[in-house]
């Protein structure tokens, strides 16, 4: 799943504190470089920093973990518990039903209960449907097992980004934030790979791993000090600040800015999800919803869910598909998010649909091959290359670069409600295409990835018509070039 962690929902969202407009002074702040919480220069130790931001991104893994958890274990679960191809549709898209429903309330339950709560809350809810998942003898625990990691996710989503965000010294954020995308990305990898050895009962076992981890590394760390001082937690807030900058570290500066901060953006107005559609917030409204409708009915979660069975059907191993698969997303992960601040966000989605036209295109060709018994030894190396090159280029942009547009088109005093619409718009466009993917493969192979070829096309042409560049500009200069 690409970065469902950047939605804010909520007066007080981590990512919304990184962009806005200073009230006082009269002050602009630079887009993704404002952050108060700058430990950096102070002297102070990073360690607490990095143990905090490895706990978080446990959480990360397990998102990792139940999103490719249904790949490689298709063949497995339909043979022992004779699941209909309709059923284990049903299983492999529920994940995302729940995950909307964790999106939607995250913001309000990280607010409640705390960015340290709402995981420890995620991490339960996960570890209850793990369990479910491997006692299940029929459809209705599955199901259950699969709803309650999907909703455990959603809330992860949501909670990690904003927490790293909210604890990280601004010179360290983009990369400590980006290490919540590679987390994803190597969970997903990670039971690809596994799934191939073991069975899927020890597969859901497995996904107990991280968070158990995340459940005893919390114990360690300290709360969100934006979050504390958000509640009113003023000697709480003091400590946390103080042990994630170092015990020698002078935090005074920082403490007043950040209390400063919070009093200011008390006076900004509560948006309303009807406010959205004003003629000033259609515009934003529109590239990010749009962008996560490209971003979904592209096709990932469908040939992502069932990547194992769409290799076999090419004539393919679908372990050697899959190996393939996860060794590949990790590296070109990681070269998309160096690249993020270097080429630009349009360049770097332009060339990454590009790249998903290619890939479903030769996937497309490669079916449409074998339907007609036509260099049918090409028909494997086909299918192979085209789902490579498309995963390759998804990782690489479209992926994680629709999340960062939408955290920086949305005026702060809409954001909250605007990323929850956002992130309602990517989950279902998720659960649509997860659970209508082998169906429109039953139908026609060739003819479901040339229709996700049409959609990547179109993205092409909707970047280029629709989308700014924000790389490099403050909040102020993106919606000046969103309104012209």
């Amino acid at each position: 799943m690409s970065k469902a962690g950047d939605i804010e929902d909520g007066e007080n969202r981590g990512i919304d504190e990184m962009n806005a407009p200073l009230l006082k002074q009269g002050k602009t702040v630079a887009s993704g470089q404002d952050d108060k919480l700058d430990g950096s220069d102070n002297g102070g130790s990073l360690g607490m920093v990095l143990l905090s931001t490895f706990v978080a991104v446990c959480g990360s893994f397990e998102f990792g973990s139940c999103v490719g958890f249904s790949a490689p274990t298709q063949s497995g679960i339909r043979g022992d518990l004779g699941l209909s191809l309709s059923q284990y549709s049903m299983f492999g898209s529920i994940l995302t039903i729940g995950a909307m429903i964790g999106a939607i309330t995250s913001g309000r339950i990280a607010d409640f209960i705390g960015r340290k709560g709402a995981m420890r809350m995620s991490a339960a809810f996960c570890i209850i449907g793990w369990l479910s998942i491997y006692i299940a003898k029929g459809v209705f625990l599955l199901d259950v097992g699969r709803v309650f990691t999907g909703y455990g996710i959603g809330v992860f989503s949501y909670v990690i980004p904003v927490f790293i965000a909210e604890i990280a010294p601004k010179n360290l954020r983009g990369g400590l934030t980006t290490a919540n995308q590679l987390m994803i990305v190597i969970g997903a990898s990670t039971a690809f790979l596994m799934g191939t050895v073991v069975t899927w009962r020890m597969l859901a076992l497995t996904g107990l791993l991280p968070c158990v981890i995340l459940l005893a590394g919390l114990t360690f760390i300290p709360e969100s000090p934006r979050w504390l001082a958000k509640v009113g937690r003023q000697k709480e807030f003091e400590v946390a600040l103080q042990r994630l900058r170092g015990r020698d570290a002078d935090i005074s500066h920082e403490s007043a800015e950040i209390q400063d901060y919070i009093e200011d953006i008390k006076h900004l107005p509560k948006a309303k999800m009807a406010d959205l559609f004003q003629r000033k917030y259609i515009r934003p409204l529109i590239i990010g919803v749009g962008l996560m409708v490209c971003q979904q009915f592209g096709g990932i979660n469908g040939i992502g869910f069932y990547a194992s069975e769409t290799f076999a059907l090419a004539g393919l191993s679908g372990k050697v598909g899959t190996v393939a698969w996860a060794s590949i997303q990790v590296p070109i992960t990681i070269l998309g998010a160096i690249l993020m601040d270097k080429s630009g966000r349009r360049p770097l989605m332009m060339v990454s649909a590009t790249g998903t036209f290619l890939g479903c295109s030769l996937a497309g060709l490669s079916f449409y091959l074998k339907t007609h018994q036509m260099l049918l030894n090409w028909v494997p190396l086909l299918a192979l290359a085209g789902v490579l090159i498309y995963i390759a280029a998804f990782s690489i942009g479209t992926g994680p670069v629709p999340w960062v547009i939408m955290s920086e088109i949305f005026p702060i005093n809409v954001k909250g409600v605007a990323g929850s619409l956002v992130t309602l718009v990517n989950w279902f466009g998720a659960w649509a295409v997860s659970y209508t993917f082998n169906f429109l493969i039953s139908w026609s192979a060739s003819g479901t990835f040339f229709l996700y070829s049409g959609v990547c096309a179109m993205t092409v042409l909707f970047v280029a018509k629709m989308v700014p560049e924000t790389k490099g500009r403050t909040l102020e200069e993106i919606q000046a070039s969103i309104n012209a």
